[in-house]
C-alpha cells in the first residue's frame, strides 16, 4: 500500500516541475511526543493502569486469603470432618475466583488498549490538522512525515533536498493553549 502511495506521489512530482513544486517535511514522532497534551494523556493512562493493577492486587489478595483458610490444620478428627465440607466450598469459591481474576484481567487489559488507541487517535487527528492548515498557509505541495518507516524498517524519506522542515512551527502551534 505504501509503495503505490510513494509511486504516486512520484508520479504527481515528476509531472510538476521542480521549480513549481514546494514540499515541506514534519516529523510526526517528535510533534506528537512534544504536544502537551500528549504528556497529559500518558499520565492519565498512568493512573488508569495503576487503577487496575491496585483492581487486580486486591483480588488476588482475597484469592490468596482464601486459598489460606482452606488451608488451615484441623486438629481434631472431628473438626476435619466438619471442615471437609467448608474445604470444598472455599475450594469452589477460589476457583470461581481464579476464573474471575482471568477474566477481570482480559477485560480490563482490553479496556486500556482500547482507551489508548483512542487518545492517540484524538491527538493524532489534532496534529494532522494542525500540519494541513501549516501546509495550506504556507503553500506546500507535498507534506510529509519524515519519521514514517516502510514495511521493512526502512525509512521512507531518505532525502530531501529542497525540502521545508517545519515540525519546530508545528509544535509550537500545538502548545500555544498549553497550560
Amino acid at each position: 500500500m505504501r509503495f503505490l502511495s510513494s509511486l504516486l506521489v512520484l508520479f504527481v512530482a515528476s509531472s510538476i516541475s521542480a521549480a513549481d513544486l514546494k514540499v515541506g517535511v514534519v516529523d510526526m514522532t517528535k510533534a506528537f511526543t512534544e504536544y502537551y497534551k500528549t504528556k497529559d494523556a500518558s499520565s492519565k493512562m498512568k493512573g488508569n493502569k495503576d487503577k487496575a493493577m491496585s483492581e487486580m492486587n486486591e483480588r488476588f489478595a482475597t484469592y490468596k486469603n482464601l486459598l489460606n483458610e482452606a488451608q488451615d490444620p484441623i486438629l481434631t478428627q472431628e473438626g476435619r470432618a466438619k471442615a471437609g465440607a467448608e474445604f470444598q466450598d472455599k475450594l469452589k469459591e477460589a476457583r470461581a475466583l481464579e476464573q474471575e481474576i482471568n477474566e477481570f484481567q482480559q477485560r480490563r487489559s482490553m479496556q486500556l488498549k482500547q482507551e489508548e488507541m483512542q487518545l492517540q487517535k484524538g491527538l493524532y487527528d489534532e496534529i494532522v490538522a494542525v500540519v494541513k492548515d501549516k501546509s495550506k498557509s504556507s503553500g506546500y505541495d507535498l507534506v510529509f512525515d519524515k519519521s514514517g518507516v516502510s514495511m521493512t524498517t526502512v525509512p521512507v524519506l531518505l532525502y530531501y533536498k529542497d525540502a521545508t522542515e517545519f515540525t519546530d512551527e508545528v509544535i509550537v502551534e500545538l502548545n500555544k493553549n498549553a497550560p
